[in-house]
């Protein structure tokens, strides 16, 4: 005849897991006497510690190896890409869209022009960086302390027109804007040849009018390049070219096309749009 387990009580229940907890008969805690726990303890310990002495040695080793002022390994692009100012994004591409007579359309924009060029003033430079102009061998000029180097000055007032001093609100009052034209950093880039880099900003479709560039050619000096990274080059400031629009066609949209000129500079990498060019949308309305 089958037989059915008594069904505990609750205080039966809880008796039991006391008992489990600490069984006062055979001095154990959770199923093991104190002696076991105590070895347990010590054997989790030392492999912990050894796990943790592994690698703490290991990262030591890999610190040690590393150059903090020369990439061992570099695997970013070889071409730099470009960017621009104001870096307004919308519908995944710049634009430069406002109105002339209404200058609530424009105040953002130029006061996020005013803080970007703010380490561009001349007092500020000439702090941080060394004064290139009429120099033959900026390289020994460059040259500091514990392997860091110095950066060639790119001050407002080789913006000229676009600059804050020359107009405070960079063309966009007048309808003439300015728009800064950026390359970004890669360390150790130089372009090829020694041929000095420039700005070549054209329309998709149409004509933007006449068009000045500063500094005059839209040139990016070569004392620039190379790039030496942060840690060996921490007060480099990226050059700029001021584009500055003279008589654009207002109240229509411009598709506008940045492409940086020179040697060792890619433009037509179909998977990065920014690679040696920037595009955006112009319009001014009046």
């Amino acid at each position: 005849m089958a037989t059915f387990n008594e069904k505990k009580t609750c205080s039966q229940r809880m008796e039991n897991f006391s008992r489990f907890v600490w069984n006062p008969d055979t001095g154990e805690l959770m199923g093991r006497t104190l002696e076991m726990w105590v070895y347990i303890s010590l054997y989790y310990a030392a492999f912990y510690c050894v796990m943790i002495g592994l690698f703490a040695l290991s990262i030591f080793s890999l610190m040690k190896s590393l150059d903090p002022y020369h990439p061992d390994y570099q695997d970013r692009l070889k071409s730099p890409g470009v960017t621009m100012r104001p870096n307004i994004y919308v519908d995944d591409e710049f634009q430069v869209i406002y109105n002339m007579n209404k200058n609530s359309t424009y105040n953002q924009t130029i006061t996020s022009l005013s803080q970007f060029l703010s380490v561009y003033k001349v007092k500020t430079q000439q702090e941080m960086n060394k004064d290139c102009n009429n120099v033959t061998d900026v390289a020994s000029l460059l040259t500091g302390q514990q392997h860091t180097k110095y950066a060639c000055q790119f001050t407002t007032a080789m913006l000229g027109n676009c600059s804050h001093e020359f107009d405070s609100t960079f063309g966009y009052a007048s309808g003439q804007p300015c728009v800064f034209i950026k390359i970004n950093r890669i360390i150790n880039f130089v372009p090829k040849n020694d041929s000095v880099p420039f700005v070549n900003c054209t329309a998709k479709k149409g004509d933007l009018g006449p068009l000045e560039y500063f500094p005059p050619g839209g040139f990016f000096g070569l004392q620039y390049f190379p790039y030496y990274g942060k840690k060996a080059q921490p007060n480099y400031t990226n050059p700029l070219v001021a584009v500055k629009f003279l008589n654009i066609t207002k109240n229509t949209e411009h598709n506008v096309e940045c492409i940086i000129e020179g040697k060792g500079f890619i433009t037509d990498n179909l998977h990065d749009p920014y690679e040696g060019k920037v595009s955006f949308r112009l319009k001014v309305e009046n």
